[in-house]
């Protein structure tokens, strides 16, 4: 099953992320460059470490000079989230080539790759949520709160998995086809975005 692989992988890479807990320590990725493997963790690392930047530029007392360059590399990750995302819809497209859809066959709303980018993300929801449960110094109230929420997005990691792998299986068979849509983003693109172009 193609989502316990993934929720493994993007275990060990949240767990080897908050071994050092720092943005800009090196990504040591295990997994041959040319494999599913080294996507997926890419994808969970490139995760974690935005999580990291979005609480960094939250503190109520940053500047707006650093606050500005948060953003700007808050905007790269995304980007490169992206890619990475389009990176293993395409092994998808590979993998299934051969396969030929049944004259009904429908296309579901999302891509496989998009729907385990849905998967890494409740991977760091489920890590930190937990670490919230674990706080020495939180109330009472505050630690039965993030439990019940924790219980919420495990139940929902169990479903979105078992939810992929069934769309997995259907493409497999030709009971559902995929498309891969290019997000072309605008606003990081000189060519697109007016604000950029206006100013050459």
């Amino acid at each position: 099953m193609i989502s316990e692989e993934a929720n493994r992988i993007f275990d060990e890479a949240v767990t080897a992320y908050h071994v050092h807990d720092q943005i800009d320590h090196d990504i040591s990725n295990p997994y041959p460059p040319d494999s599913l493997e080294h996507l997926l963790y890419l994808k969970c690392w490139i995760d974690t470490v935005q999580w990291h930047m979005e609480d960094e530029v939250r503190r109520p007392d940053i500047d707006p000079e650093t606050g500005l360059l948060w953003k700007r590399r808050i905007d790269q990750s995304n980007q490169d989230r992206t890619d990475t995302v389009e990176y293993i819809d395409s092994y998808f497209l590979r993998k299934f080539a051969g396969v030929e859809p049944h004259d009904d066959a429908k296309i579901n709303t999302e891509s496989p790759a998009w729907a385990i980018d849905r998967l890494s993300i409740l991977t760091l929801k489920i890590y930190h949520m937990r670490q919230e449960t674990l706080r020495a110094e939180a109330s009472l109230a505050h630690i039965t709160a993030c439990k019940s929420k924790l219980a919420v997005l495990v139940e929902q990691q169990k479903d979105l998995s078992h939810s992929i792998d069934e769309l997995l299986e259907d493409i497999q068979a030709g009971r559902k086809y995929m498309k891969v849509y290019k997000q072309m983003k605008m606003y990081n693109d000189p060519a697109l975005n007016p604000v950029l172009y206006a100013g050459k």
